[in-house]
């Protein structure tokens, strides 16, 4: 395959085949250079024609957490009280700005993701006076 840029499905198909081919070329001989260039051209195709969203803020926490062994307790930190831990890893409470700071700076994770709105669950509205208290119990 002569290098040029990849500009449908069947040349990218082509070039990751190449990449296989070549994947256990020595340093320092063409086949590495041409490897390197191979999947510089792929890179910038993925990057066009696959792009994959961030992940979702609470989605990215769970998966650092299990990926770092991190329990709920090791988050208290970063977000507050075991229970303020547990409303947001179940949805129930938002990440605010200050908890974004500190996960960012504490545990390295990316502010850009951390911002992104998400679903929260909904939670059941909570009787407040004594007559929503009777009310309910009439359920």
């Amino acid at each position: 395959m002569t290098l040029r840029p990849i500009r449908n499905d069947e040349d990218y198909e082509t070039a990751l085949e190449e990449i296989e081919a070549l994947w256990n070329a020595e340093e320092g001989t063409p086949e590495i250079d041409r490897l390197d260039i191979l999947v510089l051209l792929v890179e910038a195709y993925e990057a066009e024609h696959y792009l994959i969203p961030d992940p979702d803020p609470i989605e990215l926490i769970l998966h650092v957490m299990d990926a770092r062994g991190l329990t709920r307790r090791d988050l208290e930190p970063y977000l507050g009280s075991r229970a303020r831990v547990s409303e947001i890893l179940n949805r129930r409470r938002p990440l605010s700005l200050e908890m974004i700071r500190k996960l960012q700076m504490g545990l390295g994770l990316p502010a850009d993701v951390l911002v992104q709105s998400y679903e929260l669950e909904d939670t059941p509205k909570r009787a407040t006076t004594m007559a929503e208290i009777g009310a309910n119990a009439d359920l």
